[in-house]
């Protein structure tokens, strides 16, 4: 089993130097995945040349470069409960707005010529328990996006889904066309060599150690440099740690789980569609066909980090239950690591100070959002204030070691009341 992900054998690094001496910027970025790299995209298209992003390890080594690859509009946190928290107006231009973020996704790699293998298919929500009470909860769902956020999601039947997956395990599903997938680690390090050649300077193998107020702007520090920037954006995510303690103190560090498959040969295919696929439990299954005929598989929510080997058993079990045709099926990569996550469901998108600002808390969902982040807070580094929504979802502290087994007491729950809805149980 290798214990490198799939995406790392196919991005070639960038290896680029780390930050050595000291330097001067207008804006410092800490973090070199989809939050940080974005917010600069966003800048630079606003002519603002000035800047410095500091990573700590590779570009793309957080979460950003080793998710399932889907972009899709939306958030964690539901459309219904927009609508609860927010009310019509807000909510509806909040989505709206992450529906535009897909589209300055796609934009962006067609602009760039970046080579992340992008696939254009869509993405299917697909009715796990195929119930009478399943199947009204996604007409629910599908009624709701077309009647309060103008959002039309194409209801497809049970036959047309088995015509596109070989697996009795489904109902229905719902379309979400707009959507399309790719691999996250090539679009990191692709967006990171445009952005390169438009003036951005890049330092990798730079954690920060400090971060203290200088004069009108702040000081930075790392193992072998310093930079001094009048403002800065935190944007680590889960492996952002000593530098701001309020920033650390709100995110759930939470554990995701991927494996990779050998290719199938086109007769063993199972997937018949480009689509990318997920279900309607709570830890759901998410899972798409790549380019050379593989499965790539994710799934299951953890506060604890797993060894690839245990990853693959789980996933394996998992996979096995949507296509047990495959038991004889070889995983060859497994991989895991750590998001941050909010308690209150969504991004963390904040001024934290004057000239001091975070990103983070994506949840799993944030392809599209992190883009959307990086707009807003293009905007606000030149004087827009963010949205007001925003000031709803700031940094919820987790109480630490408590709100983690609190996480996973609440996950637990909900994988249990997924398990008792099961009728195939």
């Amino acid at each position: 089993m290798n214990e490198r992900s799939f995406y790392e054998e196919h991005a070639a690094p960038l290896a680029l130097p780390p930050l050595q001496g000291e330097h001067r910027a207008g804006v410092a970025i800490v973090g070199g995945g989809l939050a940080g790299l974005s917010t600069a995209a966003s800048l630079l298209a606003r002519g603002v040349r000035d800047l410095m992003l500091l990573e700590a390890e590779q570009l793309g080594s957080g979460a950003s470069g080793r998710n399932g690859g889907f972009v899709m509009e939306g958030f964690s946190l539901s459309p219904q409960a927009l609508l609860r928290q927010l009310g019509a107006e807000a909510a509806r231009s909040l989505y709206g707005a992450s529906r535009d973020a897909v589209a300055l996704v796609r934009q962006r790699i067609v602009e760039h010529g970046i080579d992340c293998q992008r696939t254009e298919g869509g993405a299917l929500w697909l009715d796990w328990f195929d119930t009478p009470a399943s199947r009204q909860r996604m007409q629910a769902h599908a009624g709701l996006l077309r009647e309060r956020f103008g959002v039309e999601w194409d209801a497809l039947d049970r036959e047309q889904v088995r015509r596109w997956l070989d697996s009795p395990r489904y109902g229905g599903a719902l379309w979400e066309r707009g959507a399309f997938h790719f691999q996250p680690l090539r679009y990191v390090r692709g967006l990171a060599v445009a952005l390169q050649s438009q003036g951005l300077r890049i330092c990798e193998a730079s954690p920060v150690r400090e971060l203290v107020q200088h004069g009108s702007g702040w000081r930075l520090q790392t193992g072998t440099g310093v930079l001094h920037a009048e403002q800065v954006l935190l944007a680590g995510g889960a492996t952002l740690r000593g530098v701001h303690a309020g920033v650390e103190r709100a995110r759930l560090p939470i554990a995701t789980y991927v494996v990779c498959s050998e290719p199938l040969a086109p007769v063993r295919q199972v997937i018949h569609t480009d689509a990318a696929l997920y279900d309607n439990r709570f830890a759901f299954d998410y899972y798409r066909r790549l380019q050379d005929g593989r499965i790539l598989w994710g799934g299951r929510i953890s506060i604890r980090e797993r060894r690839p080997e245990a990853i693959a058993a789980l996933l394996k079990r998992d996979l096995l239950r949507v296509f047990p045709q495959l038991h004889d099926l070889r995983l060859t990569h497994a991989w895991g690591g750590l998001m941050s996550y909010a308690r209150h469901e969504m991004p963390q998108v904040l001024q934290l100070r004057q000239g001091l600002w975070a990103a983070q808390g994506f949840g799993g969902h944030g392809m599209a959002p992190t883009a959307l982040a990086g707009e807003w807070l293009a905007d606000a580094l030149l004087g827009r204030p963010l949205p007001q929504a925003l000031r709803r979802y700031g940094l919820q502290p987790v109480y630490g070691a408590a709100g983690l087994l609190a996480a996973q007491a609440r996950y637990s729950w909900a994988e249990l009341q997924d398990w008792l809805s099961d009728p195939r149980r």
